[in-house]
């Protein structure tokens, strides 16, 4: 995987980091979720995204999970596997806690409060730039040429 298409996801999942999230093997609809990202690690991701729940809900029970995320300016798309695991370390739960995670909770105390970590392990992604001459050729049927229909990578973590 090219480290530019890596640094394109990163700084994309940044900007809009809402991924919709299942759990693998559940009949159940995705979840969109805000990932808590450490941005200081920057396109290595550190391996893991972390999201704010509750108890309750349906990806609680942890356990091998699928993410679909789709850039806000949809040019960047990745499908993401990984393990849902629950977070107990402190000291990382109080680096992601912020005001709009706490709008959720009643205090960082609250006995409903799952913080979730999704231990990445499979990424693939997908980039399209079609410029001005690929939008009108999908206007107009015009076929699309091999270097006009972006970049595809997978990466295993």
């Amino acid at each position: 995987m090219s480290q530019d298409i890596k640094e394109e996801f990163w700084k994309a999942l940044v900007k809009s980091p809402i991924l919709m999230v299942r759990r693998e093997g559940s009949a159940e609809h995705a979840l969109p979720m805000q990932a808590q990202l450490d941005e200081k690690l920057g396109p290595a991701y550190g391996g893991a995204v972390w999201f704010f729940t509750q108890r309750d809900n349906r990806l609680a029970p942890g356990g091998p999970a699928m993410a679909q995320f789709m850039s806000s300016g949809h040019d960047l798309f990745a499908c993401v596997s990984g393990r849902l695991v629950e977070e107990t370390d402190d000291a990382v739960i109080d680096r992601f806690w912020t005001n709009p995670v706490a709008a959720w909770f009643e205090s960082r105390e609250d006995p409903t409060l799952l913080v979730l970590r999704m231990e990445l392990e499979d990424i693939e992604l997908w980039t399209v730039d079609l410029g001005v001459k690929g939008r009108l050729k999908l206007m107009i049927g015009g076929r699309m040429r091999e270097e006009e229909r972006g970049d595809h990578a997978h990466l295993t973590i």
